[in-house]
């Protein structure tokens, strides 16, 4: 298998410096490790029933830095979330692109993949309106219509569509390892990724995601600096369930170690069932546990 090394030439890193600059905040650095990580979560984890500003001052109050949001239909709602980030002054890191599930890019239907791309479209735009530099996206699904070839040639075929725009934007599409039935190994990950030979292009690596099928290690030793953006949530391998961050199977002093060998600095993103504050603060208090590499 030919593999491309383009993501770490010295252009690409320029590249990407110029994507990621700005918006430094403060970050763990604890445990004696030289890389430092940012605390984040989704934002589902934050109870409902408060105002998007509320929701926001509670994240920041029990530790947390960023939070990473949702794409926006609704305009009216992207200018609530930005009216709260001003005041607050939190920072909105990623979007969670809304239409990859219910609208594959790898569907055989023109229809299908026109609604995934505006959807992209949509999700890349509103990064830019929040001061987010990723746009997270599943990439392809495969199924009983759509082959694992057809799905990898059909999304990067619709992706690469979108690269001006991200590129226009200043953006980053991080394509995401979930329970889709593709990328199943870390040289496929990495393959896929360094085919699209773009600074625009990378991975948003979930460690809790692979337990079932890879160690999460062995992953990020595997992506390396390809890795933008991580999700963590709890797993455990006998039970073949989710479970709280810091229960479960996980090795997570391995994984914070793995982290540090790649030079890896940035967001560590939360992505949980949602609660209460005190539920919340030990979702945070987790984080640090792990970002110490305990």
């Amino acid at each position: 298998m030919k593999r491309r090394t383009f993501m770490q030439t010295g252009a690409a890193a320029a590249a990407l410096g110029a994507i990621l600059s700005g918006g430094e905040v403060s970050a763990q650095t604890s445990g004696g490790f030289k890389t430092k990580l940012k605390k984040s979560l989704y934002y589902s984890m934050l109870p409902e029933t408060l105002s998007v500003e509320e929701r926001f001052a509670l994240a920041l109050r029990v530790g947390f830095e960023g939070v990473e949001v949702p794409s926006f239909e609704d305009q009216s709602e992207l200018a609530r979330v930005k009216a709260a980030v001003a005041k607050t002054g939190i920072k909105i890191h990623s979007i969670m692109n809304q239409r990859h599930w219910g609208y594959p890019l790898s569907s055989p239907e023109a229809t299908v993949v026109k609604k995934s791309i505006e959807g992209l479209e949509i999700a890349l735009r509103d990064a830019k309106e929040l001061g987010a530099e990723v746009v997270l996206l599943v990439p392809a699904v495969v199924n009983a219509e759509t082959s694992y070839r057809d799905a990898w040639t059909r999304s990067q075929k619709a992706i690469r569509s979108v690269l001006p725009l991200a590129k226009e934007l200043n953006e980053i599409i991080a394509v995401e390892n979930v329970w889709n039935k593709f990328l199943l190994s870390p040289l496929e990950f990495a393959r896929y990724v360094d085919e699209f030979e773009s600074p625009h292009l990378r991975a948003y690596f979930d460690v809790g995601n692979i337990i079932f099928y890879g160690i999460p290690q062995d992953w990020i030793h595997t992506l390396g600096k390809r890795i933008v953006r991580v999700h963590v949530k709890g797993f455990d391998e006998k039970k073949r369930d989710f479970v709280g961050l810091c229960d479960g199977t996980i090795d997570w002093p391995a994984v914070r170690k793995a982290f540090e060998s790649i030079e890896y600095s940035g967001w560590i993103n939360a992505e949980l069932g949602g609660g209460d504050e005190a539920y919340l603060t030990g979702v945070s208090q987790c984080m640090d546990k792990i970002f110490r590499g305990e």
